[in-house]
């Protein structure tokens, strides 16, 4: 296996991909419409329209591991994004939340630092 890549299902994909770009990803939206693309430092991110015959698709979630969660949480906050801030976890992780429009959550944290 070479990489792994989410698939966020979502209502409206411009939207989407509006909301990613917010984050820092270059986005782009598949030709054919209907899914798309956001890629960032290595890490991709697909959204979709759900087909309406197949069932209601929940949301869904993704871990971003980085290398200091409160330079991107504020990153992120200054982009005008809703962000949950990091908090120090039982299990030795700096971890905050952003949850897209369509309620997909990515979790993102860095290791606490040794001490």
């Amino acid at each position: 296996m070479k990489r792994i890549a989410p698939i966020f299902p979502v209502r409206d994909v411009p939207a989407s991909l509006a909301h990613y770009a917010r984050l820092g990803f270059a986005t782009r939206e598949y030709e054919h419409g209907g899914y798309g693309f956001a890629v960032r430092d290595g890490v991709e991110i697909h959204v979709g329209v759900p087909s309406q015959s197949g069932p209601k698709p929940a949301q869904s979630s993704a871990y971003l591991f980085v290398e200091d969660a409160d330079q991107l949480a504020q990153t992120w906050l200054a982009a005008g994004v809703d962000v949950h801030l990091p908090e120090d976890t039982q299990w030795g992780m700096r971890e905050g939340v952003v949850i897209d429009p369509d309620g997909n959550i990515i979790r993102f944290g860095s290791p606490l630092a040794a001490g």
